[in-house]
């Protein structure tokens, strides 16, 4: 898996180290993109399934195979390279939008109370309405599978007293959130049929693995969703996938782009979750590589994870700056050669200073080189060849028709028209019982009627109905695992 090239050798990942994680960065241009290609291209040569996300545009290129223009040519001429053996490679297309990929979506009860209140953006009063709402669905078996569902379950707790007395103005909030989000687009990626972590680790018949890209131009222009969202799928491959131990490669490589966003701003009892998720996921057989421009935008002990390390060139002009340099240098095993902060302020494009885990996991002394040569074409595709990889691919027709059976929202609409035929039924019933009485003489005189038994008391209606929550919820309840997502195994 030679990505990178000094004086006379080539260096690369050893596959069986690519699930102790890794860390790509440098400033914008420096080539970090190119590099994630070299990475992707690699694992899938020797059948590793590849995800990744397309923020800027350029990654659509996997399915044609490159060739060497002028300016190409004369780098390689520089370098003492070698011209790669050009081809093109498996690739699987994905947009939560539907337009330029496949239409990605999972369900509301899939992705759980924690994510969708971080996708929301929720304070914390709001979060507990959210894991309200969800325990009374896992409680009374109700599927949540789409934003028509989830908001008839908000009104449906917001008008029954048996559930506390809820601020109007916190279901309100969440309704806008809510809205705004269909108004963005994003609620179609609530539905069925639901991502199958299988189709993000196939492997052709001649043993390539296949490289899924995620448009992800559109969702990326909303930082907070597109963090959520990937965090929510690292977490999914977390409580899917089985446990693996060690192995000679990984099940799967996953690019992390734009890496700060997900930990702007995040709660502390979700990074520490975080944490957990990217420690514990190499034992499922998952490596993951977060791609950003500073080591420091990574918190230290995610960084202490991310054993393999691609660092591109870093300006520093500002004290700021030139802290972060420093920060980034010592990060890396030193080398006896060179000064590694003086060198990461002088890569040229397409160089870098790397540093990968041995057999044993012990991180490689700092070597400065420059970067081999993608065999795939840098930059995007045809469009028309992009949409025809579409509808020819491994998975193609699969989630394109949606599918919209018995959940929550239909149930309640079912509840609901039957409590108004009810209502309409004792009305009725009323209405007559009051007519008989008027046909009964009224010089009769009227005994003393006994006191009525009183009603079951509030409390006596709340232990029942916990009662019987608790004896029907070993048959009901859905079990969420370390990211509050939706345990199917």
């Amino acid at each position: 898996m030679n990505i990178t090239k000094v004086v006379d050798k080539q260096l690369g990942i050893t596959a069986s180290m690519a699930t102790r994680h890794g860390l790509i960065t440098g400033a914008t241009g420096s080539g970090k993109t190119v590099s994630i290609k070299l990475l992707a291209e690699a694992f899938s040569d020797i059948g590793v399934p590849v995800f990744m996300q397309d923020v800027k545009g350029d990654l659509s290129g996997f399915i044609t195979p490159g060739h060497g223009s002028e300016k190409f040519l004369k780098h390689i001429a520089k370098y003492d390279g070698v011209e790669p053996a050009y081809k093109d490679f498996p690739t699987v297309f994905w947009d939560i939008f539907g337009e330029q990929g496949h239409p990605l979506r999972t369900t509301v009860s899939e992705m759980g109370p924690l994510m969708l209140s971080r996708l929301l953006q929720l304070n914390e009063t709001q979060t507990g309405i959210i894991y309200t709402i969800f325990r009374i669905a896992d409680d009374k078996g109700w599927l949540i599978l789409d934003l028509k569902d989830f908001i008839a379950l908000i009104d449906h707790v917001a008008a029954e007293r048996e559930y506390g007395s809820i601020s109007t103005q916190s279901i309100g909030a969440i309704k806008r959130k809510l809205l705004m989000m269909e108004s963005d687009g994003l609620g179609q990626f609530f539905g069925e049929p639901a991502l199958q972590i299988a189709d993000l680790m196939r492997v052709t018949a001649d043993g390539r693995g296949v490289i899924s890209v995620l448009n992800a131009e559109k969702i990326a222009q909303t930082p907070s969703t597109y963090a959520s969202f990937l965090l929510w799928l690292l977490s999914e491959l977390f409580e899917e996938l089985p446990e693996a131990g060690d192995l000679d490669k990984p099940k799967l490589v996953f690019f992390f782009d734009e890496a700060h966003i997900l930990f702007s701003d995040m709660p502390k009892f979700l990074l520490e979750k975080v944490e957990q998720v990217v420690k514990l996921i190499r034992s499922k057989g998952v490596g993951v590589f977060f791609v950003t421009q500073n080591p420091a935008d990574i918190p230290d002990a995610v960084l202490a994870q991310l054993g393999n390390r691609i660092q591109h060139v870093l300006r520093a002009y500002t004290p700021k700056e030139k802290k972060a340099v420093k920060i980034a240098a010592q990060t890396f095993r030193e080398n006896p050669a060179f000064k590694t902060e003086d060198v990461i302020t002088e890569l040229g494009v397409g160089e870098a200073l790397v540093s990968f885990l041995d057999e044993k996991g012990v991180p490689s002394m700092v070597e400065r080189g420059y970067m081999l040569a993608p065999s795939s074409a840098i930059g995007p595709s045809d469009a028309a060849a992009v949409q025809a990889a579409i509808k020819s691919d491994l998975i193609a027709g699969k989630y394109d028709e949606v599918v919209d059976r018995e959940s929550a929202y239909e149930i309640l609409t079912k509840k609901t028209v039957k409590n108004d035929q009810r209502e309409d039924w004792q009305i009725r019933q009323e209405e007559r019982r009051k007519a008989a009485e008027q046909q009964k003489t009224a010089a009769k005189p009227k005994s003393k009627s006994k006191p009525k038994r009183r009603s079951d008391s509030a409390m006596d209606k709340f232990f029942k109905s916990a009662s019987s929550a608790i004896g029907s919820q070993l048959g009901r309840s859905l079990i969420r695992g370390i990211m509050g997502t939706f345990n199917k195994r």
